[in-house]
């Protein structure tokens, strides 16, 4: 591809050139696929950017974009590229005083929002975010008594655009030939675990070419088929829905809502798919529970499967040596299992599936593989672009995130903290010098804040942030996230937060999956009236205990790591939201959050109590405060020694 082609509406132009009839983007609505061209997206791109440009956006103007994935919103992101502009995507589920921080940071003049829920909200904080002069907005379900003159519908501003068009036919591509490789593209904010989200500075340059990169390595083609469902804001879905799609020409397919995500999967059947661990997770906690919903006999037949699956599998899809006997029982268990799973999950045709964002568990990640699906872990950031590592074929192991991305360095400070230099390394953090100094080095080394290492084999291994790993009280290492992902293998564990830094042993809150033991509950005939009261159960207890007792008994295989075995946990009484600063909107926990928060219950892990009360402040849907009690029950879970010895159960101190 001609070099020439260094931004995002320069080959949108492209695409309408080589291949006007191919799919550019597709939306589910009313229960229909509808298909647009790249012929059709370029004229409807053209018609907004001139649209924008009448109502006063101009070169350099930032124009915010908030909802779920549609193709009109990515549309908007090329064009006031095309204008010249910065798109700026906010994560639909910010709640207002979030989103008002992020417009007055980056100082958007422009948004365009999907619907009455996101102009709600701009408006409650139209206030605070002094620059936001207009909202344009796509479904008007709702809006039809809204009067502000700086309320615009979609469909009028393509009108406008339209006959700007007609006046100005040379308008769009004249504006585009400004453009350049070093031009902003976009500018992402961090999810903000340690404070307020950061601004993230990336230009066309950093994102094509990674997107480039990345695509080349992999051989993605303008034959792909990617569904587009994880957050606009986040820069995993900028480089595989939007970037990869425009540098390789492949359709991008809009799920109808976020509710029908998994029966959309189903129905397009995608060559190429990008999900974090926790959507994996989810999916094989929805398998677990249909599992146990089966008659005895299809449980059977599961079980064997699997174990054939997890002892030839994994060999298979490596093109590893594997007894005729395995083969064959392998090829019996497509047809019985493997193959009617992958086609009720939507994961039939994935010729490709990555994962990223955070660590995923050892079991999930081979899960997976074993039923043939070509699962591999990536490992990026925002201010990479995405790309720092990938698995090449032939080498993926669950425990590494793969040798160093297309143009890519990686190297390990003094410290063990893991650094990167890349084509993709982000500008700046936006009106943020220190910040940006802190992280990146002169030289253009980045500052990751994961600790990790090399392996004999040229593999990345990724131990946990560098500013969670920490010490127990006899000097051993303590990886807090390892030890979390672990328990959220079993589909009854949702959410996990180990503790054991400066302590003499390992505990841990648990957050128990209401829909899977929801379902367990209806099987056993267990009334219950609340999250709290099934949380707290006995019986449940004793599942937990079990998981629990489990991991450790996988823990104390681990001759680095044995020492880290929970001796003591218990089941909050309430799910951690990121809607009470518990969680960021990618789902990762806030620690600092959960030890001011948790105090208390933290204590009671290593105090030797048997019972807590709890007491929580809690943000409701619409925005209520509330507080949830609940006296939880902390419980002691067995432990195993790491070589030699009889288990026994470990005392509270």
């Amino acid at each position: 591809m001609s070099a020439e082609l260094d931004t995002f509406p320069k080959l949108l132009l492209h695409h309408a050139e080589v291949r006007p009839d191919a799919p550019a983007m597709r939306e589910k609505d009313y229960g229909i696929w509808l298909t647009n061209s790249w012929k059709e997206a370029r004229e409807e791109i053209e018609a907004l950017a001139c649209g924008m440009h009448q109502r006063g956006f101009r070169r350099g103007d930032r124009l915010a974009i908030v909802g779920d994935n549609r193709p009109r919103l990515y549309w908007a992101m090329c064009a006031v590229q095309a204008l010249g502009g910065v798109p700026v995507p906010l994560y639909q589920d910010s709640v207002a005083a979030e989103m008002a921080y992020v417009l007055d940071h980056a100082e958007v003049r422009f948004a365009l929002v999907e619907d009455q829920e996101q102009v709600d909200k701009l408006l409650e904080v139209r206030e605070r975010a002094k620059t936001l002069e207009q909202i344009f907005y796509d479904d008007e379900r709702g809006l039809r008594n809204y009067t502000q003159e700086f309320l615009h519908h979609y469909d009028a501003l393509l009108a406008e655009g339209r006959d700007f068009a007609k006046r100005h036919p040379q308008f769009f591509t004249d504006e585009i030939a400004k453009g350049s490789g070093g031009d902003v593209s976009i500018m992402c904010y961090t999810s903000g675990t340690t404070g307020n989200p950061k601004g993230v500075v990336l230009t066309f340059d950093n994102v094509l070419k990674s997107a480039r990169n990345g695509a080349e390595f992999e051989g993605l083609t303008a034959k792909e088929d990617m569904l587009a469902y994880l957050p606009m804001a986040w820069v995993g879905d900028h480089i595989f829905s939007y970037a990869q799609s425009y540098a390789a020409g492949f359709c991008v397919s809009c799920p109808e809502s976020g509710a029908t995500v998994m029966h959309d999967l189903r129905e397009l059947g995608p060559t190429y798919f990008f999900a974090p661990p926790r959507i994996f997770e989810n999916i094989l906690t929805t398998v677990m529970i249909r599992m146990e919903d089966a008659s005895a006999p299809k449980r059977r037949i599961f079980r064997y499967f699997m174990e054939v699956a997890k002892r030839a599998g994994i060999k298979i899809l490596n093109r590893q040596p594997v007894p005729l006997g395995d083969r064959l029982l392998y090829a019996l268990g497509e047809l019985l299992v493997y193959g009617p799973l992958k086609n009720t999950l939507g994961l039939t045709r994935v010729r490709l599936a990555y994962t990223a964002g955070e660590a995923i568990g050892p079991d999930i990640f081979d899960f997976y593989r074993s039923l043939g699906v070509n699962l591999k872990q990536l490992y990026g950031s925002t201010e990479a672009s995405v790309f720092v590592t990938i698995q090449p074929d032939g080498e993926i192991y669950a425990d590494t995130v793969g040798k160093p991305a297309p143009e890519v360095e990686v190297k390990i400070a003094e410290d063990g903290e893991v650094m990167f230099r890349s084509p993709g390394v982000f500008q700046e953090y936006y009106k943020n010098p220190e910040a940006t100094a802190e992280t990146k080095t002169p030289e253009g080394w980045v500052h990751t804040g994961d600790a990790g290492f090399f392996d004999d084999k040229g593999h990345l291994r990724i131990i946990d942030r560098a500013k969670d790993v920490g010490r127990m009280n006899d000097g051993k290492i303590f990886a807090p996230k390892y030890i979390e992902n672990k328990l959220k293998f079993f589909p009854n564990i949702k959410e996990a937060v180990a503790f054991g830094h400066e302590r003499d042993y390992a505990t841990a809150f648990l957050n128990i999956d209401l829909a899977a033991l929801g379902s367990w509950a209806e099987r056993h005939n267990v009334a219950y009236g609340s999250y709290i009261e099934l949380s707290q159960h006995p019986e449940v207890r004793e599942i937990l205990r079990e998981h629990v007792e489990s991991v450790n008994r996988d823990l104390a295989g681990d001759s680095h790591l044995g020492h880290t075995q929970i001796r003591r946990f218990l089941i909050l009484h309430k799910e951690l939201d990121a809607d009470d600063g518990e969680l960021t909107r990618t789902r990762k926990v806030r620690r600092r959050v959960i030890a001011e928060k948790y105090g208390e219950l933290i204590e009671a892990l290593y105090s030797g109590k048997a019972e807590v009360f709890a007491s929580t402040e809690v943000t409701f849907e619409d925005g209520r405060k509330g507080k949830i009690e609940a006296t939880l029950t902390v419980l002691d879970a067995e432990t195993y020694p790491v070589a030699g010895g009889a288990p026994e159960r470990a005392a509270a101190e």
